[in-house]
């Protein structure tokens, strides 16, 4: 089994930044596609970036492009979601995924989930 435990989330003006990490116990993460997710009040949960085992392949939601960006370090067993000119629309709970493929992560296809950390970023 593996357990999932993000951090780095808090309050941020907008244009500002932020890294979230997420880190895993119980089992290696190198197996695994990593993502990211969010859930904004009152909205479902979207897809926001994956990455490969190898972390040589990423995807990201059109909404984050250019602005996230998503890594790891296998090593450590933790992957990072850095994000940066943030805007209001992306204040959520942002929740960290494993899967077995970055293609089934985009499609919210997870075999393991974090609880969350909240963003919030103000005007």
């Amino acid at each position: 089994q593996v357990q999932l435990v993000e951090s780095g989330g808090g309050l941020v003006q907008a244009g500002g930044s932020l890294r979230l990490s997420c880190t895993a116990s119980g089992r290696t993460l190198s197996i695994y596609a990593m993502g990211w997710f969010r859930q904004a009040p009152g909205k479902e949960r979207e897809f926001v970036a994956a990455i490969s085992w190898s972390g040589g392949s990423t995807t990201y939601a059109d909404s984050v492009k250019g602005r996230f960006t998503i890594s790891r370090t296998n090593a450590k067993n933790t992957v990072y979601l850095q994000m940066n000119s943030l805007k209001t629309e992306d204040t959520a709970v942002y929740y960290c995924a494993a899967g077995s493929t970055t293609d089934r992560l985009s499609r919210s296809l997870c075999d393991h989930w974090g609880q969350g950390t909240q963003v919030i970023v103000s005007s």
